[in-house]
């Protein structure tokens, strides 16, 4: 219960104006300023040096251009623009070709067939340079639409797409099972946003007993699936289900947020597994930190503790 109350009261957070423009002035003024902790910086340079750091660590990679549920078509149209223009910067870099985008940034809230050409055109580009690009899941109100666009890019050809799934939601298991179907790649989470009774679970003995049944649908008949969470228990019961049915490490991979125990991170690598790190970057910060810090209530007393020394500054 605690922890729908939080995400429940960061979420209300991240929409406020005041608050965005108070956490701008602080939040990314140095590397020492408390959203540096989960952003990579403003800019596809400072993600591209943050992601050589990861890769040298023996991590993997992929980057996140933030922003979300545009206002216009033409403000669609750019983040479409932007996104090509960041696929060619991360080709010339020589990192990992790996993104993950929303589907709300590309005008999905706007036009449901503007925002599948603004996906077509990035895939396209993707594919000619052999890119990975991840749709990101967002709140259940887009689940269903985001699914369907997915599986329509799928049936037209597009290979180089994956998915997310939230275990939050009962309908995921069904639709873990559907996207198994096609052979598509899937990135499976809890979920990270406050959803309504009717629509998921409230509680997280809930949440964690579905992320373990599609963890293992995924993980016996999926295609390459990435297991994203900091859970020590969840990623326990993946490794002991992956051993139980002699799934080899190769064959999927844990998923871990930048930023977010690091410590973990490191100790699964020293294992062998394969990590990914999810690398955010972007002047679009304030929502999804907000999110972030509703996941994990404990990280409030690092941001309190780092505002107060950047105001000291």
């Amino acid at each position: 219960m605690i922890g729908a109350v939080s995400k429940a009261f960061f979420q209300t957070l991240a929409g406020s104006h005041k608050l965005k423009r108070l956490a701008s002035r602080y939040g990314m003024r140095n590397e020492r300023s408390f959203a540096h902790r989960f952003i990579a910086g403003d800019t596809i340079d400072d993600a591209i040096a943050t992601a050589r750091r990861i890769e040298a660590a023996g991590l993997l990679v992929t980057l996140d251009y933030l922003g979300e549920s545009v206002a216009t078509i033409a403000e669609a149209d750019a983040a479409t623009r932007e996104y090509l223009g960041l696929l060619e910067q991360i080709a010339a870099s020589g990192i990992e070709r790996n993104i993950s985008l929303k589907l709300t940034q590309l005008g999905l809230t706007i036009d449901r067939a503007t925002c599948v050409d603004n996906l077509r055109r990035i895939l396209d580009a993707g594919a000619a340079q052999e890119f990975f690009v991840r749709i990101d899941m967002e709140n259940s109100p887009f689940t269903a639409v985001t699914l369907d666009v997915f599986e329509t890019m799928w049936q037209q050809g597009y290979r180089n797409a994956g998915i997310v799934l939230q275990s939050c939601l009962p309908r995921s298991e069904a639709d873990a099972a559907r996207m198994n179907a096609l052979g598509a790649r899937v990135r499976l989470v809890k979920g990270a946003y406050k959803e309504p009774k009717n629509v998921a679970y409230q509680s997280k003995a809930d949440v964690d007993a579905a992320f373990v049944r599609i963890m293992r649908l995924l993980l016996v008949e999926g295609r390459y699936p990435a297991i994203a969470t900091h859970d020590p228990p969840m990623i326990d019961h993946t490794r002991a289900f992956a051993r139980e049915q002699g799934i080899p490490s190769d064959r999927y991979e844990f998923q871990m947020l930048y930023g977010i125990r690091r410590d973990l991170q490191t100790s699964l690598i020293r294992e062998g597994r394969r990590v990914r790190v999810y690398v955010p970057f972007g002047r679009e910060w304030f929502p999804y930190f907000m999110r972030r810090l509703g996941e994990r209530p404990a990280n409030v007393g690092f941001v309190i503790r780092a505002v107060l020394r950047d105001r000291r500054a």
